[in-house]
């Protein structure tokens, strides 16, 4: 009847499509009991009863999850936090130096009676005898390591901590690079100290106790060069001329009449001199350390100095005018040293030593502007770089430049190419064997 009405190809389709719906409400019904059975909601109630159950659960649902989502972003943000932190470990432009700087607690210093005067260490009266014994014995540590070139030790240093400033430690790097330049060509040993020895002996003084105590640990040691720290060699071809210093035990820049007529505090400079391994110079060392003690003793010095000092200022005592005075008040006894102080080879000849005297280039201030400072400390360091430079074919740009260049071309027979100065191998480093 349906095909009467319809046609046999249009009842077909109905049917198909009849089929097909009712396979679409199976599959649909069997969604919603397997999705009421896993999330528990209605508990076959009415419509209402099952959408109010299924909201509820969901709600439920998302306040579960929510403490879990609020975890991970706590952990998150603390995973970033300590990310920053181990970045900032990590980065030496933001550490704290003062973390690694800081002392030990407990150890400390023992305290010096303020009524005993100061020692640098027990008396001392036979040294050279001690000494003479002790090479004697040693026949391997000579104190001679050529036929007139002394042993010589020279040593320099400062501060255990970094500088005050963000450049200071840089130059104080050219310094020793500038002294171990001079030492390998002219054969001296050399000694760098950090160390503060004696507490009472900081600024200015703590060259004393350290120079005694190398002069008495190295007996095979004749001379001991000491050299501040601003100071810079600028002649590095010079060779100190050994055999006019045999009948002197201390070697000092000065002048005469500024040190005994005028009794000038700028007299004379202690920031580079040499000592002879002997009991003169512990008799010296002994003379000059009573006005180095901090505190009260120093002060009061530094009024007696004032008083007794041309044209010095009023401050603490410091080793330079304590040297002064002691030779003015003392010239029977140490004038037969100052006799040699003019230069070497005369006044020709470029300074042995630039000494920058004031600038503290390591302090947080200098006596001088920074930046006149600086650049002559570059350019006298460049000046002496120069002479090591050239045995090598370079030279600096300028005196100002950090850069070099070229002076001499690459050659296929190398030893027989020569360095304007002779310092690759100059006669005062020849060894004479015996035959």
């Amino acid at each position: 009847m349906l095909e009467r009405c319809f046609g046999v190809r249009r009842v077909r389709q109905i049917q198909r499509a009849a089929r097909h719906g009712t396979v679409t409400f199976l599959c649909l019904f069997m969604t919603v009991v397997v999705l009421r059975g896993t999330i528990g909601a209605g508990k076959f109630g009415t419509p209402e009863q099952d959408f109010n159950d299924i909201r509820e659960r969901f709600y439920s649902h998302n306040r579960r999850v929510e403490p879990h989502r609020v975890l991970e972003e706590v952990e998150t943000t603390t995973t970033t936090a300590a990310q920053n932190d181990n970045a900032d470990s990590n980065n030496y432009a933001t550490f704290d130096i003062s973390k690694i700087l800081k002392d030990e607690e407990g150890g400390a210093d023992e305290k010096r009676d303020p009524n005993a005067p100061y020692s640098l260490g027990p008396k001392i009266s036979d040294w050279d005898e001690q000494r003479a014994r002790w090479l004697k014995q040693n026949p391997n540590f000579p104190h001679f390591v050529g036929p007139t070139k002394p042993r010589v030790l020279l040593v320099t240093g400062s501060s255990p901590k970094p500088c005050e400033n963000p450049v200071g430690d840089h130059y104080l790097l050219k310094s020793i690079k500038n002294k171990i330049d001079y030492c390998r060509i002219h054969g001296i040993e050399i000694f760098y100290n950090f160390a503060l020895l004696d507490a009472e002996m900081a600024g200015f003084w703590a060259k004393l106790p350290l120079i005694r105590k190398l002069l008495l640990s190295h007996p095979e040691v004749e001379f001991l060069w000491w050299m501040d720290s601003d100071a810079m060699f600028t002649d590095m071809a010079f060779e100190v001329p050994w055999e006019r210093y045999k009948d002197h035990n201390f070697v000092m820049h000065g002048w005469n009449e500024m040190v005994y007529d005028d009794k000038n505090w700028i007299g004379l400079n202690t920031g580079s001199f040499l000592l002879r391994n002997c009991q003169w110079s512990l008799d010296l060392l002994d003379a000059w350390a009573p006005m180095g003690p901090k505190g009260k003793i120093r002060d009061e010095a530094g009024k007696v100095l004032t008083n007794a000092l041309k044209g010095r200022p009023v401050f603490e005592a410091d080793d330079q005018s304590a040297m002064v005075y002691l030779l003015a008040t003392g010239r029977e006894r140490y004038e037969e040293f100052i006799e040699n102080y003019h230069p070497g080879l005369g006044d020709h000849r470029w300074p042995l030593v630039t000494h920058f005297v004031g600038c503290k280039p390591c302090g947080k201030f200098g006596d001088y502007p920074v930046e006149r400072c600086l650049k002559q400390m570059d350019r006298a360091y460049n000046f002496g770089d120069n002479q090591v430079l050239q045995m090598y074919g370079f030279t600096h740009k300028s005196l100002a430049s950090r850069r070099v260049k070229r002076i001499r071309n690459e050659s296929s027979t190398p030893l027989e190419l020569k360095d304007e100065l002779g310092l690759l191998h100059p006669p005062f480093k020849a060894i004479k064997l015996s035959s």
